[in-house]
């Protein structure tokens, strides 16, 4: 990621400034595209928080895996309730970064909300990551890792 995020930082959703590089570095990244005020992503939100939460919070070793939030919210107060309300302990694009409409732009973003699964270069693995999470749970994860060709040690 450090081609599409480097010298970047990062907001968590209780307001943790990280820096991209660091935190992103040897990790397959789900760049998600998404807002609060739109009813899709209100309803497969808690289910990319029960995936990472399964990858990263309670797999040990935690899987390298990461989520940058990229909002498509109408301000910065409807981002931060968003985050507070649904996220899990994952990363976001701050608000007022202009680089958010460049993502959008690189990735083809028309409608949201939009899994986006990258490799650490920024090469698209799958641009199909909400589709995928639905169908198929923690068993797509392993072919994303394989596709970053990451070094991982991690068998979900």
């Amino acid at each position: 990621m450090v081609d599409v995020l480097g010298g970047r930082r990062l907001v968590t959703y209780d307001g943790t400034w990280v820096e991209a590089e660091a935190a992103l570095q040897n990790k397959v990244v789900a760049l998600y595209f998404a807002a609060g005020r739109c009813a899709p992503s209100r309803d497969f939100t808690p289910l990319l928080c029960d995936f990472y939460a399964e990858l990263v919070d309670q797999a040990r070793p935690s899987a390298p895996f990461e989520v940058v939030f990229v909002s498509a919210d109408g301000s910065a107060q409807e981002m931060l309730d968003f985050m507070r309300e649904l996220h899990g302990a994952w990363l976001a694009l701050p608000f007022h970064d202009p680089y958010r409409h460049e993502l959008r732009t690189r990735y083809h973003i028309m409608a949201i909300p939009r899994l986006v699964i990258v490799k650490p270069s920024g090469e698209v693995i799958t641009d199909k990551g909400r589709k995928q999470i639905r169908e198929q749970g923690l068993a797509c994860f392993q072919n994303w890792v394989e596709a970053a060709d990451i070094f991982q040690n991690f068998s979900g």
